[in-house]
Parts: structure tokens; sequence; C-alpha cells
């Protein structure tokens, strides 16, 4: 009966969960882009490291910025790169001479290669708010429309937006990527929803935008210099815990696009990434949601193996089971709407019981061990 009540305090819990992140989803308002005079000014900040088989998609990207030339810079910032992504980035620089671009190479100071990397950027830019891609991203044509719009319309000082996948035609995709961006979904469906409920804890540096003068104000990364991830969550938790305004931009039209990951072993290796610096996460409800998220998971294997050995009721099992089954279809279905991808959830059954393993093994492996990212070493 213990087990049963202890099984049942975690689940009501996690449903809770659940319901608030549906309830913010429902309460943060859709955003049609009225494409108004370009007002506020940008820095487009990019670290890239051995990128040379992504950057051209990026950069083309970057050509194609519907926005004022003299309004935005572009500061490529290469993080001691082994390929050719310096090159192809000084032959970007020559292609489009009209375009503000600045080359720049990392100064490391720190653990963190690419918070040194956007420090370094940030200490050399010219203009008011910083808006922040990844190397292997392709952005939409009116990204610093949506910026600029909500810096207006909401007095926003920090904005998050969309990340999604770019989709590939032809050939079948490796299972791991549908359960890759099965596992994004929810990350996102719960970004969102943490966003409506005024509890925005997580947010994604693919697709940020924030003001310059906060960043120096709050002495940047300070605190958190140690942790190789965390450039954008550390940000947004700091931000909001001085009172300042978050915004999420809830526009597919405002989504930014990334690569999957080539194989399982990157995709485990990123999500150690991820999953190292939730210990320093300096939100409560951010700490709540880890913990709460991690004991579902573990409490399904766990009560698995009591229940196949007979101490344990398999029908209380496949209850709970049921209960976060629906609940987080609810959840990730929102999400994938919204990024138009319902095909993915087709995947969702299997996902949905691989998920609580994946989950346990990488949070447990981030608690004792360090992981790998871009022939780089990080040590817990």
């Amino acid at each position: 009966m213990l087990l049963l009540i202890l099984f049942g305090l975690i689940t009501a819990a996690y449903l809770g969960l659940i319901i608030s992140f549906l309830y913010g989803w429902k309460r943060l308002p859709d955003l049609k882009l009225k494409v108004l005079p370009a007002e506020n000014t940008f820095s487009i900040v990019i670290p890239y490291r051995d990128e040379a088989e992504n950057l051209p998609a990026l950069l083309k990207s970057l050509s194609g910025i519907k926005y004022p030339a003299e309004k935005y810079e572009i500061l490529l910032v290469n993080d001691a790169s082994r390929d050719n992504s310096r090159e192809i980035c000084e032959t970007f620089l020559k292609d489009f001479p009209l375009l503000n671009i600045r080359l720049l190479e990392n100064e490391r100071q720190t653990n963190s290669p690419k918070k040194d990397a956007i420090k370094t950027a940030i200490e050399s830019s010219n203009f008011e708010y910083i808006a922040t891609t990844d190397a292997d991203c392709v952005i939409p044509a009116n990204w610093l429309h949506f910026f600029d719009e909500m810096i207006r319309e909401h007095n926003s000082e920090m904005i998050a937006g969309p990340v999604g996948f770019i989709q590939r035609t032809g050939g079948k995709k490796p299972y791991f990527q549908n359960f890759e961006e099965m596992d994004f979904m929810s990350l996102q469906a719960s970004t969102i929803g943490a966003f409506g409920i005024e509890k925005a804890f997580m947010c994604n540096g693919a697709n940020l935008c924030y003001k310059k003068a906060l960043f120096k104000e709050g002495s940047g990364f300070s605190g958190n210099e140690n942790l190789a991830s965390g450039d954008d969550v550390f940000l947004l938790q700091d931000f909001r815990k001085k009172g300042k305004k978050v915004a999420f931009i809830k526009s597919e039209k405002a989504a930014v696009f990334t690569n999957y990951q080539k194989n399982l072993h990157g995709l485990i290796q990123q999500r150690i990434r991820w999953a190292a610096k939730t210990s320093a996460y300096t939100s409560l409800f951010a700490k709540f949601t880890g913990v709460i998220v991690y004991l579902m998971n573990l409490s399904l294997i766990i009560f698995t193996v009591l229940a196949f050995m007979d101490l344990f009721s398999f029908q209380y099992l496949m209850l709970i089971f049921l209960l976060k089954f629906n609940a987080d279809f609810m959840l990730i279905f929102k999400a994938a709407k919204f990024m138009n991808r319902e095909s993915l959830m087709r995947h969702y059954f299997w996902c949905s019981i691989a998920y609580p393993f994946f989950s346990v093994y990488v949070a447990s492996l981030s608690l004792f061990k360090g992981y790998e990212w871009k022939g780089r070493r990080f040590n817990r």
C-alpha cells in the first residue's frame, strides 16, 4: 500500500505539471506578424566549430534576411575549427559585401567555449539587441521582424522562439531521429506552456534575442562559466529572477530549423550535455519540474520490475502508465501540430515506452560522468 501511495503521489504531481503546461499553452496567444517598419537594431551572434557541412545552409538563410541592412550586423565567431569552416565564412563575406558581416576568433576564458564565443561577440557588437542562433540552423527571412515587433509591442527584454528540425526528402529517417524529434517536441511544448503560466525556465539559444545592456548589467554568464552548456537557460532564469520581461514568439513562421544528430551516440551526448546543467538551475520551478519528470520515469521502470516480480499490481501499473501516456500525448500533439509535424505522432507509442529508459539513463550519466561535444571532452 505504501508503494502505491508513493507512486500515486509522484503521478499526481506529474499530471499536475502537464496540466499546467497545457493551460499555459492555451493561455499564450499566437502571434501574427504585421511586418512593421523596422525600428530596433540587432547583432546576430553565431559561434561555430567544425561546421563546414552546415554553414552553407545557414549563410544562405542569413543572406535572405528581410530587414534593413543598416539595422543589423552578423558576427560569426570561429571556435578553433579544424575544418574549412573559416574559409567558408570568408567566402560568404566576399560574396555579400553589402551585408555588415564580421569574422571573429573566440577568446577562451572559461570551461565553456560557446559562452566565451558569445561573450567575445557581444563585446565587439555595435547594436542594442543580441540575436543568437547555431551554426547548424537555418533562419526565417522575417526573423528580426518578429523580434522587433515583440520588443515594440510588448516591451520584451528577452525573447525566445520555436525550433524545429530540417526535413529531408527521400530516404527513410532512422528511428532514433524520430525519437529525438519526439523528445524535442515535449521540451518545446513544456517551454511554451511554462511561458504561458509565467514560469519560464527553458529556452533555446538557436532562436533567442535579448537586450545587450541586460547581459552586461548582469555580468554576462557570471556564476555558471564552468558549465559548458546553458548559455540560454541560465540567462533566462537570471533575467526572470531580476524581474525582466521575457516572452515567447508563438508562431511557427518564426521557427528556426536545425539538423538531427547523425547517430544515437551523438544524441545521447547532446542530452547528457543538456541534463548536466539542471543541478545548477536557479529557478525552483525548473528544479521541481526536473525532479518530478525524473521520478515519474524512474518509478515506471522500478514498478514495472516489481510487477514482474509479483510485488506490485500490473493493473495499477497500467492505469498509471495510461494516465501518463494520454497526458503526454495531449501536450506533445500540440507542439507537433504547431510545427506542422502531426505525422510524427505515429511513432508516439514506441517512443513513450522507450522514453523512461532513455531519460533515466541520460539523467544518471549526467550525474556521474562527463561527455564529448564538438571533439572536446567535458568532465563532470
